[in-house]
């Protein structure tokens, strides 16, 4: 499997040259999603049976770090269309032929945006609402909507524990247009715009809830692992990307610029030397963490069949960790490389962008620490991104 990582790092310099043009079309082009679903990129976590790689995930977080360190909005674009396809785990064998049919690809929405609802009626639903943040809708053949489903006189279904039953409804791309939302600060290039639906039917078999162990298919060692453990690792290799990248960069700026006021280029600067040793450090740890827990997890869940509460928030900790750990690391970076950081023709000012778009997003929440933190201590802990 180390191939797929041989590859990005092929495609990268390819990718690069395009920065430009990602962040001012804030999107993927064309050319670029044909380079990357020629290499495989949109088939990652897609099952074998499917012609997909079905990589491992220590393997799959390699791929999107090597592609983040070319660009930030393409690797995120793969993890979060990556992330989707796990649900192929979760379908029939037919349904997931037709959804991911001559290289498909899927995307969806993280949230909400206007109270969405998934009518029972006879054979399906009818889907009515709006989702923003559709990472890689630009490029997807079909879109899915989380929704709550209710009766038709309005009153929710809910599950054993007396939660609202939140299903996930797959329809073709064409059925809901994507609206332009997406003019933000960093991860430009995403396109992460919004999408709705109004009174759209969708069969039932259309339809999952999402990692949801009574509803898997597959019985593989990788789906053992939920959409939200692929969520947290793979932003974090985002991150983690970025920050070396940065980092390196850095290194190169040190051998030769001299600051204004000084007598020897930065890199003779005794601060500079210290702070560089801790951003490699903390770095390095970081990754280091990360990659063992899933390389420890994956040997674990593949002899037992499934992840346990305690793994997962395992994974939330090591991902949550890294995020944190590669934003200080940019931040330190970009202060250190002084005026040179400003300029947007420059590698840094966009990778400050984007990382800090990066900790903005759900899996960079700090709150995630506190959810830890609670079940380690014996509390009652929010498992709704675990």
């Amino acid at each position: 499997m180390i191939e797929y990582v041989e590859r990005a790092r092929v495609l990268a310099p390819r990718i690069e040259a395009r920065r430009d043009e990602i962040e001012r079309q804030r999107r993927l082009p064309d050319d670029v999603v044909a380079a990357l679903t020629d290499a495989g990129f949109f088939a990652l976590l897609l099952p074998h049976s499917l012609g997909g790689a079905e990589l491992d995930p220590v393997t799959f977080v390699q791929v999107i770090e090597e592609i983040a360190k070319a660009d930030a909005s393409t690797a995120w674009v793969l993890n979060q269309t990556s992330g989707c396809s796990v649900v192929a785990g979760y379908l029939s064998p037919e349904v997931a032929r037709k959804v991911f049919a001559d290289h498909g690809v899927l995307a969806w929405g993280s949230f909400s945006l206007s109270g969405p609802r998934a009518v029972a009626v006879d054979g399906g639903y009818r889907v009515t609402g709006s989702w923003g943040f559709a990472s890689g809708g630009h490029h997807a053949t079909w879109l899915g909507a989380h929704c709550p489903v209710t009766e038709p006189d309005g009153t929710f279904r809910r599950r054993a524990d007396g939660q609202p039953l939140v299903r996930t409804m797959l329809f073709p791309a064409a059925e809901a247009p994507l609206v332009d939302t997406w003019d933000v600060m960093g991860l430009r290039g995403t396109g992460s715009d919004t999408y709705s639906v109004s009174d759209l039917f969708v069969p039932h078999e259309h339809s999952v809830a999402r990692d949801d162990p009574a509803e898997r298919q597959l019985q593989r060692p990788l789906y053992c692992f939920s959409t939200g453990n692929f969520y947290a690792s793979g932003f974090a290799a985002v991150a983690l990307g970025l920050a070396r990248r940065m980092l390196d960069t850095f290194i190169e700026l040190a051998q030769d610029k001299t600051p204004r006021g000084h007598k020897g280029a930065l890199r003779e600067n005794a601060v500079i030397q210290s702070q560089v040793a801790r951003a490699e450090a903390s770095l390095r740890s970081a990754r280091s963490f990360l990659l063992g827990t899933l390389t420890e997890l994956w040997q674990e869940g593949g002899r037992v069949g499934h992840l346990s509460l305690e793994q997962r928030v395992l994974i939330r900790l090591a991902a949550t960790h890294a995020i944190h750990q590669a934003k200080d690391v940019v931040d330190a970076v970009y202060n250190a490389a002084g005026s040179t950081a400003i300029f947007t023709s420059g590698d840094f000012e966009r990778r400050f962008r984007d990382m800090h778009a990066v900790t903005q997003q759900i899996q960079g929440r700090q709150a995630h620490f506190e959810t830890v933190g609670r079940f380690m201590l014996g509390l009652e802990a929010d498992t709704t991104f675990l």
